[in-house]
């Protein structure tokens, strides 16, 4: 018998789990080696030795408990299913702006479980808007559940249905848009979104958090509570992100959907932008817009184009690594790269042969670099004058997921039968602030 419930074990462990009827949660005993150890079943790493049981013990301390031939396990009792119980909704006062959230997953979206330790999405977007009973001070809100992902899983017909979502409250009048997103890979969502839906007239926020809502240290309520008002009060229609400026509370930055990376892997200020300041600020209720290009909310020039190729691939160069692998690549299907290079645009010179080959067959190969700030500059040294000749395309000062991902939307929008000067021309130009005329200091304040 099949149990989901028996997460990360296999074997001859899950064996013996199943034919006890124990599943995670569950208070169990295990003797093994003449010694008896008793506590709470606790899910597991896959990877990890499957030849181990994990026990959350009365003290809080875990322990993995190695089973042997003369282990035996017991079920003392079962342990009650985590839920979450929703806290009534707020009352909406009345006159306020309209603003949907729609709900796609991430630790925003999720909460620990306590009994076992496992985080675990269990909120929708209801359950957050009972939770931060200060939203409906904000805006009057709707809410949709459209996806449930973590988001390693989010892929190319996600920001599809996210950019279908959108475009469909959009017409139906809405005041703003925040969509909750996993931060992972909310960057390549943002860009997405910011090509798919040029010059919206309302704010499309993305939110996440890096902890998850029921931890003291959550920034999921404030995230949440920035991301509502600037959506329902904002002057400008752009795709943001919004998260937080530093390790505290007091500011929320607003970063540009094409401009924004994250940075580190768990800090509350993972996200940055890069080579711009961000959009605006927001802090104790004020919003504060330090940009100055920006396309205004209600926009009459809303253009709408949601489809993306994923034959696109991002190649990331180191020494000594060989350029077959663009031809292999190419010949599986893939009809642009973009490769970040070093420094100012630059490859290995054993590159320029290949890449030659893949240009003179239509295939579209686009620099980036491996820093995160400043531009390409392919003209300086010889092997980028040579990659030049070759085809490669400079691609400025944007990032290489972005890039990746606009190849992405070029690709999609052109067609099949789409030259290479074609996807050039769209490749070069600014469609959603992923170019800019010339690179800013890392430095912004409020």
């Amino acid at each position: 018998m099949d149990m989901p419930e028996l997460q990360g074990y296999s074997g001859i462990v899950r064996k013996l789990l199943e034919q006890e009827n124990i599943s995670i949660g569950d208070e169990i005993e295990i003797i093994s080696d003449g010694r008896k150890y008793r506590g709470i079943l606790m899910a597991r790493y896959e990877l990890a030795d499957p030849n181990y049981i994990t026990l959350k013990l009365s003290n809080g301390y875990n322990i993995g408990i190695r089973v042997a031939e003369n282990t035996s396990i017991s079920k003392i009792s079962a342990g009650a299913k985590p839920m979450f119980m929703r806290p009534p909704k707020p009352q909406t006062l009345s006159g306020l702006p309209n603003v949907i959230i729609i709900s796609t997953g991430g630790t925003i979206a999720s909460r620990v479980e306590y009994r076992t330790g496992a985080v675990r999405p269990a909120l929708n977007a209801d359950d957050l808007l009972a939770i931060v009973p200060e939203l409906a001070e904000i805006a009057k809100i709707d809410t949709e559940v459209l996806y449930s992902l973590f988001s390693e899983n989010v892929q190319v017909q996600h920001w599809i249905g996210m950019a279908e979502a959108v475009d469909h409250f959009i017409h139906k009048g809405v005041d703003g848009v925040v969509l909750t997103h996993g931060t992972d890979t909310m960057g390549y969502t943002a860009a997405a979104l910011s090509f798919a839906l040029q010059k919206p007239p309302v704010p499309i926020v993305l939110v996440g958090a890096q902890r998850s809502s029921d931890r003291p240290s959550s920034d999921a309520a404030t995230n949440l509570i920035a991301a509502v008002a600037t959506a329902a009060k904002a002057p400008f229609g752009e795709v943001v992100v919004a998260m937080h400026k530093w390790h505290s509370d007091d500011i929320i930055a607003l970063h540009r959907g094409t401009r924004v990376i994250k940075l580190h892997t768990s800090s509350r200020d993972a996200f940055r932008s890069v080579n711009s300041r961000p959009i605006a600020y927001y802090q104790h209720g004020e919003l504060k817009v330090v940009a100055n290009d920006l396309n205004p909310r209600g926009s009459n020039n809303y253009t709408y184009k949601p489809k993306f190729d994923e034959r696109a691939f991002l190649v990331k160069f180191f020494p000594s690594m060989k350029p077959d692998i663009l031809s292999i690549l190419a010949d599986s299907g893939i009809r642009g790269f973009i490769i970040e290079g070093t420094g100012l645009g630059h490859v290995s010179s054993d590159w320029v042969p290949i890449i030659r080959e893949l240009t003179e067959r239509g295939i579209f190969v686009g620099m980036t670099s491996q820093c995160k700030f400043g531009r390409v500059n392919m003209n300086v040294y010889d092997t980028g004058r040579d990659l030049l000749k070759a085809g490669v395309v400079p691609l400025d000062d944007m990032l290489s997921e972005v890039a990746l991902v606009k190849l992405m939307w070029t690709l999609g929008n052109l067609g099949e039968g789409a030259g290479l000067e074609e996807i050039k021309k769209l490749m070069l130009m600014n469609i959603a602030g992923e170019i800019y005329s010339r690179s800013l200091p890392n430095t912004d304040s409020w």
